[in-house]
């Protein structure tokens, strides 16, 4: 991290150099860790540019250097002489600290001033002793200045520092406080309890007694707890003569066995008024049991593996680890795993471990990626959670398959073919297939295209001439082997047998045409579908033969007009001309006719030219129509007369055009025209 990092390296030389302006500091950090990055110019390596790496990590330990002064340990610093000191005596020690820790000079001190020639220093151990005997002293509080020095190896004094000593000279008269168990005088006091108590609980197991033997102003002193700040505090503050000590629980959290098992004290008793200021201390000794206040924390929040596709059952994938610093039994761990991805997946409760169930079969084709969640639980059911994402790779375990190992196709002189084999790998380049001719009869003759399978002719072949002049096969049926090969490593193949039927391109056009010539290479196919319509046209034939049979059984009326008048023609349905599907035209007796009006023929004499004649069941018309030409309900309606006459073209006869509702207006016109014969027949008049 070359922003944090107080170095920086030549990319070239390797050289680690300190950063301009930045300085390294012995007692703020003694080591540092400098991650190093070498990569060389890059290159190929099998067709793929290629840089490669390596790291490596440098400790750089910091060497001390003279650059901090001393300073003293334990200030401020009081100091007594009772009436009964011997000369000679020592009163206190002060002590001094070189700064610089790794390399400390040691330490020379020495009185500037204060002692008033009544007390000394020893220059090493920084003891003083009074050298006079306390009734020679002429003040009550003698105020010492005290200097204490570096000394060098070579013997050279160079940093140093001051402080303050305060002594008093005091009567014998004054006893200082003293702390008291249930079996008398006590400097220590021990207690054994569960880390976090509740807050405001008093540690009744310590039975403390405190008592200054001393009377009025002093015998009157403070209490004060001196250790870890903010966890207990101590009452009363303030004692006359004798109290009992109570400690409280201040901070709750703060008593923690992860972080402290054993808590220390010192309980200070202080006289006030006095000016000896007495005091006397007792080491208060706090060894904490542990409870389940932990939950198991992960060392990470989510989990990333790679497993390749087919590994077998039981194979390892991933290793989570969460800890507990609980101790004993509950910080043991109990490790599983939940989920909609987890059904192919174990862990082991104890180690983490997370494995394939022994009968997985992961396939990176059905499914590459798993995710689930994975619990690490105490034994007091507290837990946490991660998340794992699994990712199956893809391993080229399939060859490219074609639909049929033998294939026919037809091809037209200047148009491909194409074949096509599919690899059910989910990856590329395992999944990607490219093909080539293996084998021609006859050769040269085909390319391929690598990627598509598209088969083409050479371009110099342009006719079948051209292919007779290569073989003597007047068929035109080629055979190739091709193989579909897929980029994987290791890479598969597999092959196919193509007879490759080749025809110039044919001059019909249309939609037949297209249909025939795609159903040339299955004329099972071209067969089914000649069947499916011949099927179709003998099923509407009889139902329309059977409609016209019941309606002309139901009426025997024929009603008369004037003349008769041409049915408008329908346009042609929009169906697909088949040419090699042809009926024969029938007659021309659906030609255009003109009726002339006879008013004589008309006999019956209510005018209303109906004629009762024996219904007799019409012969079904041949061929039949179909349904959708039947006449629309806004076409004029045909009117027969029942006059007596000739029948004449009104204009010359023409052949009739090729339309698809002729077979609908021929069969109307026999129908009529039968009529009109049994008609006359029954009143012995000259018929149609």
């Amino acid at each position: 991290n070359i922003h944090s990092n107080k170095f920086t390296i030549d990319r070239h030389s390797g050289v680690l150099r300190i950063k301009t302006g930045v300085t390294l500091d012995y007692e703020k950090s003694r080591t540092h860790f400098v991650v190093v990055v070498a990569k060389d110019g890059g290159g190929k390596l099998r067709g793929d540019n290629k840089v490669f790496s390596a790291t490596t990590t440098v400790t750089i330990n910091v060497e001390d250097v003279q650059d901090t002064p001393p300073m003293f340990i334990g200030t401020p610093y009081y100091g007594y002489v009772y009436e009964d000191t011997l000369a000679g005596s020592e009163v206190l020690t002060v002590v001094a600290l070189d700064g610089d820790r790794g390399k400390p000079n040691s330490i020379h001190y020495c009185i500037v001033n204060g002692d008033e020639g009544s007390f000394e220093i020893s220059n090493t151990t920084g003891a003083i002793s009074v050298i006079k005997s306390p009734n020679q002293l002429k003040k009550e509080v003698y105020e010492l200045k005290i200097k204490a020095s570096e000394v060098s190896q070579e013997g050279d004094i160079s940093e140093h520092t001051f402080a303050m000593v305060t002594i008093r000279v005091v009567d014998l008269n004054n006893h200082p406080p003293t702390f008291y168990g249930e079996n008398g005088p006590q400097n220590r006091f021990e207690l054994t309890m569960y880390e976090h108590p509740p807050e405001g609980e008093i540690l009744r197991g310590l039975k403390i007694t405190v008592n200054d033997s001393d009377q009025g102003a002093n015998a009157k002193f403070n209490l004060r707890l001196v250790g870890p700040g903010g966890i207990f505090r101590v009452v009363p503050q303030t004692v006359l003569n004798e109290a009992q000590v109570t400690i409280i629980v201040e901070n709750s959290a703060a008593i923690d066995y992860e972080s402290f098992k054993v808590l220390t004290f010192k309980l200070l008793a202080i006289e006030v008024n006095t000016p000896e200021k007495f005091s006397s201390t007792a080491d208060v000794v706090i060894r904490l049991l542990d409870t389940n206040d932990n939950v198991p924390k992960f060392s990470s929040d989510y989990y990333i593996a790679r497993i390749p596709e087919n590994s077998p059952g039981g194979s390892n994938v991933v290793a989570v680890t969460a800890t507990d610093p609980d101790s004993g039994m509950w910080g043991e761990i109990k490790y599983s795993i939940y989920g909609t991805g987890a059904d192919l997946f174990l862990i082991h409760p104890s180690t983490g471990i997370i494995y394939t169930q022994p009968w997985a079969v992961l396939d990176a084709e059905v499914n590459s990626k798993y995710n689930f969640y994975v619990k690490a639980e105490d034994t007091d059911g507290k837990y946490s959670l991660a998340e794992v994402f699994i990712t199956v790779l893809d391993v080229n375990d399939h060859s490219p398959e074609f639909n049929e190992n033998i294939q026919e196709k037809t091809m037209i002189i200047g148009s491909p073919v194409k074949i096509e084999a599919i690899d059910q790998d989910a990856e590329e380049p395992n999944n990607i297939v490219d093909y080539s001719i293996m084998q021609a009869d006859p050769a040269n003759v085909f390319d391929i295209d690598q990627s598509t399978g598209e088969i083409k002719l050479k371009s110099y072949i342009r006719s079948l001439d051209i292919i007779h002049n290569i073989t003597k096969n007047k068929d035109c049926i080629w055979s190739l082997v091709v193989q579909a090969k897929d980029r994987g490593s290791p890479s598969f193949s597999t092959t196919a047998v193509l007879k490759i039927d080749i025809t110039e391109e044919t001059l019909h056009k249309g939609p037949m045409a297209a249909f025939l010539m795609q159903t040339k290479d299955n004329p099972m196919k071209a067969l089914g579908v000649l069947a499916g319509v011949m099927g179709i046209m003998v099923l509407i034939t009889i139902m329309i033969s059977t409609a016209m049979f019941w309606r002309n059984k139901r009426s025997n009326k024929v009603m008369p007009v004037r003349r008769i008048i041409k049915k408008r023609q329908m346009p042609p349905s929009r169906t697909v001309r088949m040419e090699w599907l042809k009926f024969k035209r029938p007659s021309n007796a659906a030609e255009k006719f003109v009726v002339e009006e006879d008013t004589k023929s008309l006999h019956n004499e209510n005018s209303n030219n109906n004629v009762q004649v024996v219904p007799v069941p019409p012969a079904a018309p041949l061929p039949p129509p179909p349904p959708a030409l039947a006449p629309r309900s806004d076409a004029p309606a045909w009117r027969v007369p029942t006059v007596s006459g000739s029948l004449t073209p009104k204009h010359a006869i023409k052949p009739p055009k090729k339309k698809s509702h002729s077979s609908t207006h021929n069969a109307l016109v026999s129908e009529l025209k039968m009529r009109f014969e049994k008609r006359n027949a029954a009143f012995a008049e000259p018929h149609i």
